[in-house]
């Protein structure tokens, strides 16, 4: 759209340039014209011949002057086309700008909003850890690094949900008889596994 609007404005000025040229084109030719009609007019010239070739002048001269006056309003359309599409293009262009302003803006308050949460998350965690003992944090840590950064997962429904496979009977028979405070994993992924209300043992 910049593009567009670049090349409308360098065709308006373009235009602007050839209609100023045009146009003293066309007074050139009307000043002439009016020197030979003063000329004409005057009665200083005397000769049939002359006379004859005065008239020829002036006839050829309007002439002259009414293409180039024609060429003047061609060029006049065309600069107002420009100019109008000048505009048009400067009104979209700064639309645009001003939905890419208030996305960055909203983009920043995003990444904001990310760090802020991102840093109490991490106090949380930091907070949580000091309470498991370091064992079973250095298991969580090391299988959040093998399992692409999901060390344990919730078992719901008698399903894992860090491998979304659901647990055979067997499985589910030693979860359900491991006490509470046993550390439990997922015998696919080998995730440590959550179980809640919902793990439908």
């Amino acid at each position: 759209m910049r593009d567009l609007l670049v090349a409308a404005r360098t065709e308006e000025s373009d235009t602007a340039r050839e209609q100023t040229k045009a146009e003293q084109d066309v007074d050139q030719v009307r000043q002439r014209s009016v020197r030979d009609q003063q000329r004409l007019d005057s009665g200083a010239v005397t000769s049939s011949k002359d006379l004859e070739n005065l008239q020829r002048e002036i006839t050829s001269l309007a002439k002259r002057q009414s293409d180039l006056e024609d060429v003047v309003l061609e060029v006049m359309e065309r600069r107002e086309d420009a100019a109008t599409r000048a505009t048009e293009f400067a009104g979209r262009v700064e639309s645009l700008e001003a939905k890419a302003a208030e996305a960055g803006e909203r983009k920043s308050a995003a990444l904001a909003a990310l760090d802020a949460e991102g840093f109490a998350a991490a106090k949380e965690r930091e907070t949580l850890a000091a309470g498991v003992p370091d064992d079973l944090l250095k298991l969580y840590d090391k299988l959040r690094a093998q399992q692409g950064g999901v060390g344990a997962a919730r078992l719901y429904q008698k399903r894992c949900e860090g491998c979304r496979l659901e647990l055979n009977i067997t499985e589910l028979n030693e979860v359900r008889a491991a006490p509470a405070d046993t550390v439990v994993r997922c015998e696919n992924c080998r995730r440590i596994l959550v179980r809640t209300a919902d793990s439908g043992l």
